[in-house]
């Protein structure tokens, strides 16, 4: 990381020229989107905390500023021979979208099942949508393949210094709209927009007696970038599911570690919980709807892990483009991971009345029944013997010991059924 004791005035990539020249050319397409504070997430961090409000730019998300001022810079003989891009979802729609505005003809690849709003919507751009694998990798390489056979000119999501510049903008944005700002909170996958906003924001405010921090943060299941950093290489490494897709890489882009290893300082992970809990604190407490990957940064608040010398803090929400089958099972599980939905299972004796009684218990214990399942033939039951699964709405942590506790004083055995 970099020595922030001694400001620089110069990073890989973009110069700070390179970032103001690009907002001029975004402001064609891009929204200035709001900064919302939140006493809620200031009382967690312990100093302000605003919200920059990408979940509500056009396509859902940050993405258009980079392709667009990528595509700008194509010469009128690139811009003939058309734009082909890989993505599942953000990426797609900000080249789909940037490609129309400009008049150019744009390919898209993108995985089979990707959901259906982002295919939806990158079809309605204007852009010809190609279904192939059943990963971002395989739609990649047909991206690849496709330009080297008709001439297209690929347009890499993050690796890229015309993408960097444009995601960049989002820097300068948020210091005009935040003078006193003193941190910024980034979700990071290849690495295009926090290698943007860092060298911005660094950039623009060298020579502060207190220089702006940038924290990124990764999904614990997609991480390369706290391993690449402590080799001081870029690291490809093996990614496990995760709720946070929209920054599920497994490798971060050459140019955008260069700049991150000096630009950002610090760089820690959150777990897919954490962000289910995330994201149902920014719906009920922010009234915003954000995408698992766009939630990063709240979760990294939540999770406490960041200390509380921080100052003003913004926090990135990088994108709003959920699909709402995704978007109820995560609420499912964020309400689960803050004890606010219990599962549980209990073994009831195969005689009338003993589900009433557990009802009663359960609503004695001022909690809600949501669901309760019945069965005679769970492993371990004997002949005389029921289990029922019972989904119970709780206040949090308290409450569900108080439910816990209540059925164990009446001689029951309830077991969490995730356990």
């Amino acid at each position: 990381m970099s020595d922030t004791t001694a400001p620089r005035t110069a990073y890989p990539g973009p110069t700070l020229d390179d970032f103001e020249r690009a907002r001029v050319v975004v402001a064609a397409v891009v929204d200035e989107t709001p900064m919302q504070s939140s006493r809620f997430l200031a009382g967690a961090l312990g100093s302000p905390v605003r919200l920059k409000c990408e979940n509500l730019q056009r396509t859902g998300s940050y993405k258009i500023r980079g392709a667009y001022n990528r595509l700008s810079q194509l010469t009128p003989e690139e811009r003939a021979r058309g734009v082909v891009a890989a993505s599942a979802g953000n990426h797609a729609q900000g080249v789909a979208l940037a490609a129309r505005e400009l008049g150019i003809s744009a390919t898209i690849f993108m995985p089979i099942g990707v959901p259906l709003p982002k295919l939806q919507a990158t079809r309605e751009y204007g852009a010809e949508v190609i279904l192939r694998g059943h990963s971002v990798d395989e739609p990649l390489l047909a991206a690849a393949e496709y330009a080297a056979r008709t001439g297209a000119v690929l347009i890499p999501p993050f690796d890229h210094p015309d993408v960097i510049a444009g995601q960049g903008t989002l820097g300068l944005e948020i210091l005009d709209q935040v003078p006193d700002l003193d941190t910024v909170i980034v979700p990071i996958g290849g690495g295009g927009l926090v290698a943007g906003i860092a060298s911005a924001i660094k950039q623009k405010t060298a020579g502060r007696e207190r220089p702006v921090r940038i924290i990124g943060v990764q999904a614990a299941n997609a991480a390369p970038y706290p391993v690449s950093i402590e080799r001081g290489e870029v690291v490809t490494v093996e990614i496990a599911a995760t709720i946070a897709d929209g920054i599920a890489v497994s490798r971060p882009g050459v140019l955008n570690f260069e700049i991150i290893r000096e630009a950002v300082d610090q760089v820690l992970t959150v777990t897919d919980d954490e962000t289910a809990q995330a994201l149902v604190v920014l719906l009920e407490r922010a009234k915003l709807v954000v995408e698992p990957a766009g939630a990063v940064g709240v979760a990294a608040v939540l999770s406490g892990r960041l200390g509380n010398d921080l100052g003003t803090t913004v926090i990135v929400l990088s994108g709003g483009n959920i699909d709402p089958l995704m978007m109820e099972r995560v609420i499912s599980r964020g309400l689960a991971a803050s004890d606010r939905y219990l599962s549980l299972r209990i073994g009831l004796p195969d005689r009338p009345g003993q589900l009433a009684e557990i009802s009663k218990l359960i609503a004695d214990a001022n909690a809600n029944v949501v669901e309760v399942l019945h069965t005679r033939h769970g492993r371990g039951l004997q002949i005389s013997e029921v289990e029922i699964e019972v989904s119970v709405e709780t206040r949090g942590r308290d409450h569900a010991a108080l439910i816990l506790d209540t059925l164990r004083s009446a001689g029951y055995d309830p077991r969490i059924a995730d356990s």
